[in-house]
């Protein structure tokens, strides 16, 4: 699950882990979540690591405390989600792909079709 050979830091990770738990409806609204000794022990990293990841979330609001119990999901947690997904990890995906498509010289509307005939292709999977 956890990439150590990424350089993304492994707390960010536990934290891109528990919102893709709540994106997918395995964690919800009021429920606790992990501790960062659960965390620690399920992806074998240091608990202070997990500490890291969680408090990350609570400071984006998408987790709340309850003291002495833990932290639990925020009734907003999925719309900051989504919002912050949107507006940064597909932001910067599509402009990877528009720059690339222009290194190769792609014509006018060819990465567009190409993300259309994607959907389409999912679209055709889920059924």
């Amino acid at each position: 699950m956890l990439n150590t050979d990424h350089t993304k830091p492994i707390y960010i990770q536990i934290a891109e882990w528990l919102e893709t738990e709540i994106l997918n409806g395995n964690l919800k609204v009021d429920e606790k979540v992990y501790s960062q000794y659960k965390l620690a022990e399920m992806f074998t990293i240091n608990p202070a690591t997990a500490a890291k990841g969680l408090n990350l979330l609570y400071e984006e609001d998408i987790l709340y405390n309850k003291r002495g119990l833990g932290k639990f999901v925020t009734k907003d947690a999925k719309e900051i989600i989504v919002n912050k997904r949107k507006n940064q990890k597909l932001k910067n995906l599509i402009e990877e792909l528009v720059l690339e498509s222009e290194r190769l010289e792609m014509r006018d509307g060819e990465l567009m079709e190409m993300v259309q005939a994607v959907i389409m292709e999912k679209r055709e999977e889920g059924k």
